[in-house]
Parts: structure tokens; sequence; C-alpha cells
């Protein structure tokens, strides 16, 4: 007896194999794996559960199947991730958007209409933050820095394919890259906050992803401490600072930027009620 190669069977048998592979989202995945073979959109396997696979299109979602069981995220597979309703292209050389991060960008909106000047992302990676700030304040300038090349080539990309024309990138560590005299009124940062022994590196989509961008000494605190030390520095009169770190880290950072002079600091939940993004404002 021949397999049903109907997209309603096939979407049933490739749930089940990424739900025994671990997979978190084993439906979603499928379906978005399947829609990639297909060069279909979602509403197509709602609208033609009938229509049978010919054997390229099986032949395609085998091999994609088979990178998602092992592990590798869907997103390095598809090269592209919806961050802010803006599709990003995404590569193994960056961290893949996440929706909680969307929760920094938010809280930096929200501090943005409070002061006029321009806005940097430290740590830009697919330039997701920049570019989602850069698309809702069209009149303000933004700017992005990494330290990999290839993150900076991938954000300018970015920025190209969206047509955003309000943002610009850079290479280098942290502020080196910046004017002398440069003054933001908002500084965003989601810089490595994992600690080298922390369990998770080796776990679900983290272990495809660049270490580099994950893992910060002193306790995962590093960056976030270098960053704070600096910022002043290129922060207006009223400027506010803000990084996404981890839900435990909260207090710890809150200290930090207290110790650096920052006032009115308060850390914010994201959707899923943790600790996430630590912000406070500058005044010489």
């Amino acid at each position: 007896m021949s397999l049903d190669m109907s997209i309603e069977a096939v979407l049933k048998r490739a749930s089940l194999v990424l739900s025994e592979s671990g997979s978190d989202s084993p439906s979603l995945d499928a379906a978005v794996l399947l829609c990639h073979a297909l060069e279909k959109p979602r509403s197509y396997l709602l609208t033609w559960p009938e229509k049978e696979l010919t054997p390229e299109q099986a032949t395609q979602l085998d091999a994609l199947m088979a990178r998602r069981t092992a592990g590798e995220p869907v997103a390095y597979i598809l090269g592209e991730r919806e961050f802010w309703s803006l599709p990003l292209n995404v590569a193994p050389s960056t961290l893949i958007p996440r929706p909680d991060t969307e929760r920094l960008v938010e809280l930096a909106l929200d501090k943005a209409m409070l002061i006029d000047g321009d806005l940097l992302d430290l740590g830009t990676g697919t330039g997701a933050i920049a570019l989602a700030l850069a698309s809702e304040l069209p009149k303000r300038q933004l700017q992005g820095v990494d330290f990999q090349h290839e993150a900076v080539e991938l954000a300018k990309s970015n920025a190209d394919k969206l047509n955003i024309g309000n943002v610009r990138f850079a290479q280098g560590s942290w502020f080196a890259p910046i004017d002398q005299g440069h003054k933001f009124a908002i500084i965003v940062s989601n810089p490595p906050y994992i600690d080298e022994n922390d369990p998770h590196l080796s776990q679900g989509d983290v272990r495809f992803e660049p270490s580099s961008a994950l893992v910060a000494e002193n306790n995962g605190l590093a960056d976030i401490e270098t960053i704070t030390a600096a910022a002043p520095s290129y922060l207006l009169d009223g400027g506010w600072l803000l990084f996404e770190h981890g839900f435990e880290q909260g207090d710890a950072v809150r200290r930090i930027m207290e110790l650096h002079g920052f006032t009115e600091v308060t850390t914010e939940k994201d959707y899923a009620n943790n600790d996430r993004v630590t912000l406070g404002k500058w005044h010489p």
C-alpha cells in the first residue's frame, strides 16, 4: 500500500516526527517547513488538504525535516525570521530575533517620545532592534553597531530589503565606531548575558547560535558592565539606556546602572512575566 502523500497526511506525519525529536512547536514547525517546500502560504494547507505532494516536493521536505530533527533552528533553515512584523534575513553568524526582544523595542519607543535625538543599538546582529525602531521613527536617525563583519553586512542587507533609509550600521566593539562627541537620546542593547556554565547553552536552538553573541564573563554581566560604564559619554542629558538581560539578572543590572549614576532605574517584565529589560535615565 502506497504512502498517503496528501498535504493533510504529510503534515500529520511530519508533526509526529518533530514531536518525537524534541521540537517545542512540532505542528508549527511542520507547517512552516511544508509551506517552504511547496512554496505556498499557510492558508494553502487549510484550503487544499487533499492535494498530493509531487516527488520533488516530498524530497525537498525530507531534506528540511532532516535538518530540523537534527536540532537546527527553523529560522536558519529558512534563512528568515519575522520580528516586529518585519521579515528579516537571518544567518548562523547572528542570534535569531525572539519575541521577548520586542518588549525592549516597546520600551525604547516609549522613552523616545520623551526626548529628541538619535538612537543607538549596540550588538545589532540582524539589525532587528534598530530596524524596528527606525520603522516606527522615520524622522529619527538610528545607528547599529556589531563586532562581527558578517552581522553588519546582514543588517545592511535587511535595511535595503525593507527599504529603511534612516539607519546605518558600523563594525566595531560597542562604542568604538561612534564619532567623538556624538550623543544619543536612546541607547539600547541586547548584549551577551549568559554565563558560560549555563546548561541552556547545550539545549534547543541555542546550540546552533554563535556563542560570542550569547556568553559573557562575570556570570553573564561583563558586557552589561562595560556598556554601562561607557554609556554616559554618549548620552544626552535626560537620555535613556536600556538592556535586555536574563530573567534572573534584574537585581544585578539595576545595581550596575545605579552604581554608574543612572536614575529612575527600573526592570520591566516580558510577555511571560519574567524580568527582561532594565532601563535608566542619565543626568550629567
